[in-house]
């Protein structure tokens, strides 16, 4: 077999078998089928695209190019939840203890972030003293007794992806859904995941910034998990203005505490208890899903969430001290409002400049090497719908800098001012099933 003709027939609109596409993720692999070759495939997927057995096989494919976790010693069906990214997404540190308080087991491997969508990771890692590097088996064994653990994804998890997605960066393929659905599902499968709730996010602040995209990305995900025999389910939700108030490592621990206390905001609150609900059905945990949404707000109410929050940062050599007094976690030196112009209502929010705006406070990564403040970000005082009086505070600005004029400017031009109350949006556009 040849590179070069799977190259051709692939240009041409053929459909790739199983075994060619095994031999093009082996070749990634093990460097046998150089750089230039992968990026011209990639390059003939954007534009021909593949169809559900193919982006299964690319899947499965890369999923078992590296490790694959076994997690069958858990006991329970194991429930993942993913999102596809954006600004103040402090989700999974609400939905861990807010599921596994309901006796779901939730073994999350998470990633670092990168540009202005944080990474689960460096927000846990604002928590003093908390590790996220366990053994396997101290993964397992925390999931077992605990029902919750959450690592760094292993290095030698899906090594093709990790090839392939450094390719699409560079050359103008990152766009391709069946590139971004296989690569995202792979790591699932290779996570050892039984059962898969996805986050799908649309809007300014998200990669797919239509309800289309998001929609096309959504269900070749969930085909893909019914191909390969895990339930799946994908949720398309909003991020056309940030989610919460609080954007930055530290004040999204913060908020996600203030969450599971039941005082957190309203949007944050509704979309872990919508997303909760489905892991706990998939997960077994309840018949239906309006069952599952009051057993969520129970374990909130009675203090079990809060408490099972307390035991996961515990396990994994946290301060639980900063769960009782959030004012012990990383604080920036200064706190700077940024005040309004202009009088009218918040029109709209630019999650995307909110983002950058909170990477360039030193919140987020530029690049791959940058240093987070844990400290830094951006709390919001405002948002859609809000009526704001002039020089009264659209945002604090969490920083130890003082030159940011720019960012300044920045986070202004994000806030669109007007005199008509805008339409409330839509936090959840549509439930995806198979």
């Amino acid at each position: 077999m040849r590179l070069v003709d799977l190259l051709s027939k692939k240009r041409d609109g053929g459909i790739l078998t199983r075994e060619e596409i095994h031999f093009i993720v082996k070749g990634c692999t093990d460097n046998t089928i150089p750089d230039y070759q992968l990026s011209a495939w990639l390059m003939a997927v954007y534009f021909q695209g593949m169809n559900t057995e193919e982006v299964s096989n690319l899947t499965m494919e890369m999923a078992h190019s590296g490790e694959t976790v076994d997690l069958s010693s858990i006991q329970g069906i194991k429930v993942d939840k993913h999102s596809t990214g954006g600004v103040g997404d402090t989700t999974t540190l609400v939905l861990g203890p807010l599921v596994a308080a309901c006796g779901i087991p939730v073994a999350k491997m998470s990633g670092r972030g990168l540009g202005h969508t944080g990474g689960t990771l460096d927000k846990l890692e604002a928590i003093p003293g908390f590790h996220i590097e366990l053994s396997t088996q101290q993964f397992i064994d925390n999931v077992n007794h605990n029902q919750l653990a959450v690592i760094g994804q292993s290095k030698d998890l899906a090594p093709a992806d990790k090839k392939l997605y450094a390719l699409r960066d560079v050359t103008a393929t990152v766009g391709s859904i069946p590139l971004i659905a296989s690569s995202i599902m792979s790591k699932k499968i290779a996570a050892g995941a039984d059962a898969i709730v996805l986050d799908v996010k649309t809007g300014t602040g998200a990669f797919m910034k239509t309800e289309a995209e998001a929609e096309a990305l959504a269900q070749a995900m969930v085909n893909i998990g019914s191909q390969l025999g895990r339930q799946t389910i994908a949720l398309i939700s909003d991020m056309s203005q940030p989610l919460g108030y609080a954007i930055g490592n530290a004040l999204e621990v913060r908020e996600a505490i203030e969450t599971l206390q039941g005082r957190g905001p309203a949007d944050l609150t509704e979309l872990s208890l919508t997303l909760g609900a489905h892991m706990l059905v998939l997960g077994g945990g309840s018949d239906h899903y309006e069952a599952a949404y009051k057993k969520l707000q129970a374990v909130i109410e009675n203090g079990e969430a809060l408490a099972k929050m307390k035991q996961f940062v515990d396990s994994q050599g946290g301060s639980t001290e900063v769960i009782d007094n959030p004012a012990l976690l990383p604080q920036a030196k200064y706190q700077i409002a940024v005040v309004s112009r202009c009088e009218g209502y918040v029109e709209s929010i630019h999650s995307e400049e909110i983002g950058i705006a909170a990477m360039l406070l030193g919140a987020g990564r530029a690049t791959q090497q940058s240093t987070i403040d844990l400290s830094a970000g951006i709390q919001l005082i405002k948002k859609t719908g809000d009526y704001v009086m002039a020089d009264e505070p659209l945002a604090i600005m969490h920083t130890n800098n003082q030159n940011l004029d720019a960012i300044h400017e920045k986070i202004i031009s994000a806030f669109a001012i007007s005199n008509r109350k805008p339409q409330p949006t839509r936090l959840i556009y549509k439930t995806i099933h198979h």
